[in-house]
């Protein structure tokens, strides 16, 4: 006399457990212009795990911002060690933060903290060719596409096939790398996702020095 209420019970518990299993796939990225793979790109999802603040550098040796990119989380302190033998002005133009760390050797006196999500460029007033990334998300990253543009994803999924997720993407060389680009997946979701961004042609080489780094070199 019970097998009714059971089979009741089932059919409506059965979608919320599916819809709880996140649904596995291979993210496949690509080059709108050349159709090329995307190699090691950031892979955000909205929904992914929260981010912890922390605290991080960014070095300046043989001229370069080491790392090229750092993701962090919002209200993130940031150092910028100069560990050349020359003298750097790292500055930001770029809305998420705006600071001017004026000509200096060593270390400066306070890290900058990072406290609104977006991308924020950095660079160096006598160095042009000096250029790095700083990525501020909420959320930590699903990971970064392998050489042949690849990477294996974990979206969620819901019991009546009308939830979308959605998934932000960035490469340092995308054609405006100045934001993430948004990409929104319904369900059924595809397998492989694929997904295409804009890159601008590789930079040219070398290491020349215009006039300013030349009067700046010794400094």
């Amino acid at each position: 006399m019970y097998r009714p209420i059971i089979t009741l019970i089932i059919a409506l518990t059965s979608p919320i457990c599916l819809g709880a299993e996140p649904t596995g796939l291979t993210l496949v990225l690509t080059d709108s212009t050349t159709g090329q793979p995307v190699v090691n790109a950031v892979v955000i999802l909205d929904s992914g795990t929260e981010n912890q603040p922390t605290e991080a550098e960014i070095i300046q040796k043989n001229r370069e911002f080491q790392p090229h990119t750092l993701v962090i989380a919002r209200n993130s302190k940031v150092d910028f060690p100069n560990r050349d033998n020359t003298q750097h002005h790292v500055y930001s133009f770029s809305p998420a933060k705006v600071f001017d760390l004026e000509l200096y050797a060593g270390r400066p006196e306070e890290p900058i903290t990072f406290d609104q999500t977006g991308v924020v460029e950095i660079g160096c007033n006598i160095h042009d060719n000096m250029q790095g990334f700083l990525l501020v998300t909420d959320v930590t990253p699903a990971g970064y596409t392998d050489d042949q543009g690849l990477l294996d994803l974990h979206l969620p999924a819901s019991a009546d096939g009308s939830a979308e997720s959605g998934l932000r993407v960035w490469h340092p060389r995308m054609t405006d790398n100045t934001r993430m680009a948004r990409f929104t997946v319904n369900q059924p979701y595809p397998e492989p996702l694929e997904l295409a961004v804009e890159l601008s042609p590789e930079p040219a080489g070398g290491d020349r020095l215009d006039g300013l780094q030349k009067r700046f070199r010794e400094l």
